[in-house]
């Protein structure tokens, strides 16, 4: 998941084969979890407040954290 001041805008997917690693799975299971309704309305949010950062040009902190697509 990448995040702007906590609100989730986008994810990756998970490789094929981090589906099976247990120590992925035991570190997913520890965190939020969020479904595809939460994602739709953080990034419509974001995109209606123009700061959606795939989307808009913002100064960030942090570019290098962006996803590349």
């Amino acid at each position: 998941m990448y995040f702007i001041n906590q609100i989730p805008f986008t994810f990756d997917d998970v490789p094929d084969d981090g589906l099976y690693d247990l120590s992925l799975i035991e570190i997913a299971d520890g965190e939020r979890r969020f479904d595809p309704e939460d994602l739709y309305q953080s990034a419509y949010y974001l995109m209606a407040e123009e700061c959606h950062p795939l989307m808009f040009d913002l100064d960030l902190e942090n570019p290098e954290m962006l996803p590349v697509d």
